[in-house]
């Protein structure tokens, strides 16, 4: 009996063109419903980050020294052009996650067979870790956007000859940004280990042009010499970056238990903006089956490159367990590799039977698919009805009505509403009423007594769920002669 030929099928052939095309679908549909429905409000740290992008100022020194300044200097384009909004705080976020997203799968088609390519990214863009960071109008997407964007054109120059000159320059001016991130040196500090351990790095190094490292190197000194300049003026500045917690010494045994808490607590949800743990459990087994294929195959460059990486981030993470997102673009290149390590298993047990190797890769989709269902299902109900989660989030700004002039607001909110205020026409902020119509917010309320309510706008929670007022002045009494 002769042997089928599955090439000749049209849908073999044009398998991966499907799932990539399927890829790109689902990514656009999850980061839409990320980004205008879930969590469907703003965090404290998102009001934090408007602040700050908003206050930018080339004129005062101290308005740079902040985290992420590539991000919030984003941020503040787009304020600039199109406003502050709930979409536009989050669509920096939102831009760089579809970026970050289509460059994780192109590393890891080169890293990688296109299937593990494949199945590893839906996984990845499917995480509810992936999901709410996609979203947050915060600079901590840029601890997936960095690495990937390294490794992506670090993996040009050493891998492909067309272009290899631009790919060096993206790589310096890539290396020099991402230090303006925290924990940003330590994925540099592991290629420059592996480039220094491994030899066929350090003899593609030494065959790449000395010219061209060089004006490399001189682009790296360029992008980086204001933060050199922030650090030697804000010396605490260059501790924030590297990922020095603020309290020293550090509770070495409870930031320990905390990590445990995150990666492997998969009975409980935690109770915080980022929900842990980071990983479900079926993604942690393939973790821990890559991490063995890692230690099987230390010889290759890629596992050189992530065992460093791990090595660099496990005491970063001790000292500050909030860092969690850092991680993940190290734990999906770890899961490429468990998958590499299943789907192989399966193909040596039958090299020569082509049904049994398609009938084996059934309950291998089957696992992906459960994955990628109860990623997107964790992230959608955990924050749509987590009662710790939910109320981390405010949709206050949705709230507020457009023709709103003078509005009144506790001290602690001013600082946000101002950054509104200053992108929006006629709208005045204010902790002490004056106009005969006012809004006040919930926090202000208790602290107005001279206007009465006209009307109340309330959210759908049951707790606080009035968080507008629209009050008018109290009418004078004339005084008696």
């Amino acid at each position: 009996m002769a042997t089928r030929d599955f090439s000749k099928y049209f849908l073999y052939r044009w398998r991966y063109v499907i799932s990539y095309v399927g890829i790109g679908l689902l990514l656009a549909a999850l980061l839409l419903f990320a980004g205008l429905y879930l969590p469907g409000g703003l965090s404290q740290a998102e009001m934090n980050a408007v602040v700050k992008s908003s206050s930018l100022s080339l004129t005062d020194s101290s308005t740079l020294a902040i985290t992420n300044l590539p991000y919030h200097a984003l941020q503040a384009g787009v304020f600039a052009l199109f406003g502050i909004s709930l979409f536009t705080i989050k669509l920096p976020s939102l831009i760089l996650a579809l970026l970050s997203a289509v460059g994780l799968i192109l590393l890891l088609r080169r890293w990688f067979k296109p299937n593990i390519a494949v199945l590893a990214s839906l996984i990845a863009i499917s995480t509810g870790q992936f999901l709410f960071i996609a979203q947050l109008g915060t600079g901590s997407i840029l601890y997936i956007f960095w690495p990937i964007a390294l490794l992506l054109f670090g993996t040009q120059v050493t891998r492909v000859k067309k272009y290899r000159t631009l790919w060096k320059f993206l790589f310096a001016i890539t290396a020099a940004l991402s230090l303006y991130t925290p924990l940003g040196i330590y994925p540099l500090i592991a290629v420059g280990l592996a480039v220094i351990f491994h030899p066929h790095l350090r003899a593609i190094i030494r065959r790449l042009s000395n010219v061209r490292i060089g004006i490399a190197l001189a682009l790296f000194a360029l992008f980086v010499a204001p933060l050199i300049w922030l650090i030697a003026t804000n010396p605490s500045f260059g501790l924030t970056l590297l990922g020095v917690p603020s309290s020293w010494p550090p509770d070495i045994l409870a930031n320990g238990i905390t990590v445990l808490k995150q990666y492997f607590m998969f009975w409980g949800m935690g109770a915080n903006e980022v929900m842990t743990p980071v990983f479900g459990l079926g993604s942690t087994i393939l973790i821990g089956l890559g991490v063995y294929r890692l230690i099987r195959t230390r010889e290759t460059t890629r596992s050189y490159l992530v065992i460093f990486w791990i090595l660099c981030l496990i005491p970063v993470l001790i000292l500050n367990p909030s860092f969690t997102t850092v991680s993940f673009v190290p734990s999906v290149l770890v899961l490429a590799a468990g998958l590499t390590s299943l789907i192989g298993f399966w193909y040596r047990l039958f090299p020569l039977n082509p049904y049994a190797r398609i009938i084996g890769l059934i309950p291998i989709i089957v696992l992906v698919l459960a994955l990628i269902t109860t990623g997107v299902a964790r992230y959608v109900y955990g924050y749509h009805f987590s009662p710790q989660v939910v109320p981390l989030f405010s949709n206050d700004l949705a709230l507020l009505p457009k023709d709103t002039k003078e509005l009144v607001v506790a001290p602690s909110e001013k600082a946000f509403y101002e950054a509104v205020a200053a992108h929006r026409s006629n709208l005045t902020v204010t902790t002490k009423p004056s106009a005969k119509e006012i809004v006040s917010t919930h926090a202000a309320r208790e602290n107005i007594t001279t206007y009465t309510i006209a009307r109340i706008i309330s959210n759908s929670r049951t707790h606080d769920g009035d968080r507008f007022y629209v009050m008018t002045q109290k009418a004078q009494k004339a005084e008696k002669k």
